[in-house]
């Protein structure tokens, strides 16, 4: 147990940021699901929308440090790569 003021207020830090990084990643496969579920009912309109919603929610979770840059790119690259393919 912490014995020190600072080491009891970074505990409570990173309780928050623990309770804040896990809504997010939650949010971010919310929308990857929403995608996912266009493309299996073939609905390319639905697609493009739930991808353009999708797309900065999983690049902002680059910047707050949640994803590597590297899965978020290769997690936007296939999706992009399945919703054009429904146009086609």
């Amino acid at each position: 147990m912490a014995n020190h003021q600072s080491a009891k207020k970074r505990i409570r830090r990173n309780e928050r940021r623990y309770a804040m990084n896990h809504a997010r990643i939650g949010r971010i496969r919310t929308y990857i699901k929403k995608v996912e579920v266009a493309l299996a009912t073939g609905n390319a309109e639905e697609a493009r929308t739930a991808f353009r919603v999708a797309q900065p929610e999983i690049q902002r979770g680059v910047t707050k440090g949640v994803l590597h840059r590297n899965t978020a790119a290769r997690k936007i690259s296939r999706l992009a790569a399945r919703v054009k393919s429904l146009d086609a």
